[in-house]
């Protein structure tokens, strides 16, 4: 007999099975497809199923929240606190960061942005959010040498372009994206990146998954 085995009696998924079908409904649909009945429904598997793995719906719009936190946050701030030889080697390490495949989840934050429309407590927690995240890149500009008033000027410019870029829907070649990135880091540090610099940035870019 050929095919994938069936899956045993019984069987309920998995906390991460019903957590991923949130995910997909939450970035496709939004925060109100998020609901017990229509994942279980998509997953095939009964509603009751779901209890052994949440205590409640509330349990699993945190996880989600969590999962948000963990791939865009925590992403920007050790980008923006990784080691680099050079201002414009990290600012390079920092806008990659933002690029497809590159470990920010820009459909999942598109997504809470939405949520926060209509949810305050999901508000402030994206504006706490927005806080930490400009708070990394001055500290990033104000390492670097930048005056305080300087390097907040110059956060703000990053992070609303990139949240811009998301906001927007803005999709480009990569090739193209690229080809900005020397101009960019000029215009976010005041200087331009080195031939070298970019060489090891795009090759850097160009191992990972799925680029």
């Amino acid at each position: 007999m050929t095919g994938d085995p069936l899956p045993e009696r019984g069987w309920r998924g998995s906390q991460d099975v019903w957590l991923e079908a949130a995910y997909e409904a939450l970035v496709e649909k939004g925060v109100d497809a998020v609901k017990i009945m229509p994942l279980a429904t998509a997953l095939k598997l009964s509603r009751t199923s779901f209890y052994w793995f949440f205590k409640d719906r509330r349990q699993l719009l945190a996880m989600l929240l969590n999962r948000w936190e963990e791939t865009t946050t925590r992403v920007l701030v050790a980008a923006a606190r990784d080691y680099a030889a050079t201002e414009t080697e990290a600012m390079l390490t920092v806008i990659s960061t933002f690029l497809p495949d590159a470990g920010f989840d820009a459909r999942l934050e598109l997504a809470v942005r939405a949520w926060a429309q209509q949810d305050p407590a999901v508000l402030a927690r994206l504006q706490a959010a927005d806080a930490e995240r400009l708070a990394a890149l001055r500290a990033l500009l104000e390492y670097w040498g930048h005056d305080a008033l300087d390097a907040d000027v110059r956060a703000r410019t990053i992070y609303l372009v990139q949240v811009g870029y998301i906001s927007m829907r803005v999709e480009e070649p990569l090739a193209d994206r690229l080809a900005r990135f020397p101009s960019y880091v000029e215009i976010y540090t005041g200087k331009r990146p080195s031939g070298p610099e970019m060489e090891r940035a795009t090759a850097r870019i160009g191992r990972r998954p799925g680029t």
